[in-house]
């Protein structure tokens, strides 16, 4: 499993079960570092093991770029990529339902 800075991912451990977070710092092989800019906001982000974690295939362009080049990235921009996500997921649902 790929995990890097900038990328969605879902918890599947732990009390934060069935969260979406973004990857803000890769630890090592083992550990990253979360955030959802809610509770878990930047300057306090949660240290999770990798293999709690599933990507979800998408990644932030914009935040991928800044993490990058060791830019500030605030609370509202990952609340704003992760309910824009959100938006993505329900829209992609309801396009299955109304298919079946």
């Amino acid at each position: 499993m790929d995990i890097y800075p900038g990328q969605i991912v879902y918890s599947t451990a732990g009390r934060d079960k069935g969260k979406y977070f973004i990857v803000i710092e890769r630890i090592n092989d083992e550990y990253v570092y979360l955030s959802d800019g809610d509770i878990r906001r930047i300057e306090n982000p949660k240290k999770k093991k990798s293999k709690h974690l599933r990507t979800v295939g998408k990644d932030v362009e914009q935040l991928v770029d800044k993490l990058k080049n060791q830019q500030k990235i605030t609370n509202a921009e990952i609340r704003k990529c992760l309910a824009a996500y959100a938006v993505e997921l329900q829209q992609h649902k309801q396009e299955s339902y109304s298919r079946s």
